[in-house]
């Protein structure tokens, strides 16, 4: 049943929610950082992470009283929602391991452009002008977040770690787009605890097996520094709050007018990383990444 205006928050409290939320997703992937720089293996991480986020959403299904029960005929589909959201968090968290947290933000959350895309291959919904239009501005906003034009030039050089770290981020947004198309179409109907909770089963189950038989090197690693522990823990709770206080609160912030509140993410990473991490974005990277958040806000306001 669709929720009135009468049973939405006032306004105000609405937007400083999804900020919120937007903010402590962020704080998550800056705590991540943060352990990583502590020693801390991409196993450990992403077992902290699913293994805490598992037991919020089972909680979430058994105090909404939902049925636990996938329908026969969208079993496979939520089988690969799993998949695809396993292989988004192994490639977001690496790519955060290895280039500054709000580049690794940005793109990820360019996966409109993606599932748009998608949308035209598998449906035959052809992008808008305007649409074309605002790819092309993102695309510009992302050249410039990822110095292209200097490392042309010949006047900046990046690390070892950037070429891949920028990959996994793109690779990420890919893995992203594609499971919000699954939750759109062939899992529309099922709770959003409930398939979250599923997910998070196989997240934490394929992690927990990939860690213990040694497949990524180091990714049992424990930190080595007592910050590191601190980043190990709160990046579980911050998802999990984050996470549940979303759930428990979505049908009251009238997502049809506030849901580009939460691109406010990679924004709140921006200032967390530099309080934090010490992590500076160039003028020109800042001046591409607002670029690049205003044709993502274009984007999602235009599907209103």
């Amino acid at each position: 049943m669709t929720q009135n205006s009468s049973s939405h928050l006032p306004q105000w409290l609405a937007v400083t929610i999804l900020i919120s939320v937007a903010t402590m997703f962020a704080g998550n992937h800056v705590a991540a950082r943060l352990a990583f720089d502590s020693g801390a293996g991409l196993m450990i991480a992403l077992i902290a992470r699913s293994g805490f986020a598992l037991i919020i959403m089972v909680s979430l299904v058994i105090w909404q009283g939902h049925s636990i029960r996938i329908p026969k005929g969208k079993r496979r589909y939520q089988l690969l929602l799993g998949v695809m959201i396993t292989l988004q968090s192994l490639c977001l968290y690496s790519s955060v391991a290895r280039i500054p947290v709000p580049i690794a933000l940005l793109l990820v959350n360019s996966w409109p452009i993606v599932y748009t895309l998608l949308n035209w291959v598998l449906s035959g919904v052809r992008p808008t002008r305007f649409f074309v239009m605002v790819l092309a501005m993102i695309s510009f906003g992302l050249l410039l977040v990822l110095n292209i034009p200097q490392l042309l030039s010949g006047s900046h050089t990046q690390d070892e770690n950037w070429a891949s770290g920028v990959t996994l981020g793109a690779m990420s947004g890919f893995f992203l787009a594609v499971a919000m198309r699954l939750m759109d179409n062939q899992l529309s109907q099922i709770s959003g605890s409930v398939r979250s909770s599923f997910s998070m089963l196989l997240v934490f189950s394929v992690i927990l097996i990939a860690g213990f038989a040694d497949i990524v090197p180091n990714g049992m690693a424990l930190p080595t520094h007592s910050i590191g522990w601190v980043g190990l823990g709160a990046l579980a709770l911050l998802y999990g709050a984050g996470s549940s206080l979303l759930f428990i609160l979505l049908p009251h912030l009238n997502m049809a007018r506030n849901a580009p509140i939460v691109n406010f993410e990679p924004v709140a990473s921006l200032f967390l990383s530099f309080w934090i991490l010490s992590q500076m974005l160039t003028f020109i990277q800042l001046v591409g990444g607002a670029i690049v958040m205003t044709g993502i806000l274009l984007l999602s306001f235009s599907k209103r």
